[in-house]
């Protein structure tokens, strides 16, 4: 008898964790970066990544019947560059983001179409991996350095989710990554200075498959 009420309140627990369905997926895309900018005493000179392609991963949950959560990784194949005019000069790169959102949707759980709004936070880690140069264009203001370097990263954006059935959903995500600049891939000269965060504009379609 002293174990009724434990048995009640694992059921009670074990039918709500049954009623929030869980999600994963993946998704592609391609990625607009908003770079920023380096100044010295002679002017100026754009500083940050190329637009490339995207990757993604996603593990969600349905929390209420207009919240829920998501963790969300995405890779970013995305050059360093330093760039003035049409002139630049690069160096193989890439980024990972790490990171969790809310998702504010505007149709209840269980409808065929649901569009949300998303927002969030987590970590970026940004990679510098090609070949420095002995000699290098733009020295003036920076020097492309192959290393690591983690920030904090915004996500802010939105999305739809159509189902295709009860287990199957297409999804096309909108998302605006935003971090500090990271400037121990950018040694700047003396003299030399950042201005600016980055911003990277990444819209991404995918399936899921919901459990």
């Amino acid at each position: 008898m002293k174990a009724i009420p434990f048995i009640a309140v694992a059921l009670a627990v074990a039918s709500c964790c049954r009623a929030q369905n869980w999600e994963a997926g993946a998704a592609g895309g391609f990625g607009y970066y908003r770079n920023a900018t380096i100044t010295n005493a002679s002017g100026s000179a754009g500083a940050g990544f190329d637009n490339r392609f995207a990757l993604g991963a996603v593990l969600g949950q349905d929390l209420y019947e207009y919240l829920g959560g998501e963790v969300r990784y995405t890779y970013r194949d995305s050059d360093l560059k330093l760039f003035q005019g049409s002139q630049k000069v690069n160096m193989d790169g890439d980024s990972n983001a790490l990171h969790y959102d809310m998702l504010f949707y505007a149709r209840r759980r269980g409808s065929r179409i649901r569009p949300y709004a998303a927002a969030g936070g987590g970590i970026l880690l940004f990679r510098g991996t090609g070949k420095e140069y002995v000699s290098q264009p733009f020295s003036d203001f920076a020097l492309l350095t192959k290393a690591n370097e983690v920030k904090p990263l915004i996500s802010v954006g939105g999305g739809i989710k159509y189902a295709v059935s009860s287990k199957i959903l297409i999804r096309v995500d909108f998302r605006d990554y935003i971090t500090p600049f990271p400037e121990n891939l950018f040694v700047t000269t003396p003299g030399a200075k950042i201005h600016g965060w980055l911003q990277d504009f990444v819209p991404l379609a995918g399936v899921s498959f919901v459990f």
